[in-house]
């Protein structure tokens, strides 16, 4: 791991340590994925962000990307056009046998199906007659991280990123839902203007990262894995 990266696990492993949450007996963490949704079209890169209720159990009132866990329909979604087969190959590495490309599908889709239901924006082109049906031909992989052990929620996540400009979305129809409000477009290098989990920063970082060594975000690249092992966050490329 690179000094970049064990600064990034490093934060994650404070962030931790300073939590008051009473902690929750052991549970398995549930497939889940975001969709960080990139507008270029400025000087500096913005992505879509809305806070979450106080009511909520996981990351109540924080900003969080559009996304949740994935669903067994979704891997049965079909697709206006698939995933870039080297994202397939990215979602299949460091996953047990039965995590298969249908199930590589479904988080795709459940990105797009949490998009649509969280933020109003629909990923499924206009000459699908399905509701949802999403391209996600565009999808890069940007992160994967697994919530540590204790917490009320525990999800595996993994962070697809896409830019407006490559969609068939109108961005003009975002607004707020029960699950997120206030839904705005945070300039990527502006990160405490709003509540962030720690780990969407240190997400958020990765995403300027890799947007200043290439803004054309190459589907084929080496993917952040972040996970909690013997007290401590790591950071592994995978």
């Amino acid at each position: 791991m690179n000094a970049g990266g064990s600064a990034k696990a490093a934060l994650l492993t404070e962030d931790l340590k300073h939590r008051n949450e009473t902690r929750h007996a052991p549970r398995r963490p549930r497939d889940a994925a975001s969709l960080i949704l990139v507008d270029r079209n400025h000087d500096v890169p913005r992505v879509l962000v809305g806070k979450r209720g106080k009511a909520h159990a996981f990351m109540p009132e924080m900003y969080v990307f559009p996304g949740g866990r994935r669903d067994p329909d979704d891997n049965r979604v079909g697709l206006a056009r698939p995933l870039n087969a080297a994202v397939t190959e990215q979602l299949l590495r460091r996953t047990q046998a039965r995590f298969g490309e249908n199930a590589a599908r479904g988080l795709a889709v459940a990105a797009a199906r949490e998009m649509m239901e969280e933020a109003h924006v629909s990923l499924t082109p206009a000459s699908e007659a399905e509701p949802l049906r999403p391209d996600v031909s565009h999808f890069r992989f940007l992160a994967r991280a697994i919530t540590p052990p204790g917490m009320p929620r525990r999800f595996d996540t993994r962070f697809f990123v896409c830019f407006t400009d490559e969609v068939e979305a109108d961005t003009a129809q975002v607004r707020d839902s029960d699950e997120l409000q206030d839904l705005t477009w945070l300039p990527i290098d502006s990160h405490e203007t709003v509540a962030l989990p720690r780990i969407t920063k240190v997400v958020l970082t990765d995403l300027k990262d890799a947007l200043e060594a290439d803004r054309t975000l190459p589907f084929q690249r080496m993917i952040p894995f972040y996970y909690f092992r013997n007290g401590r966050f790591v950071r592994e490329l995978i």
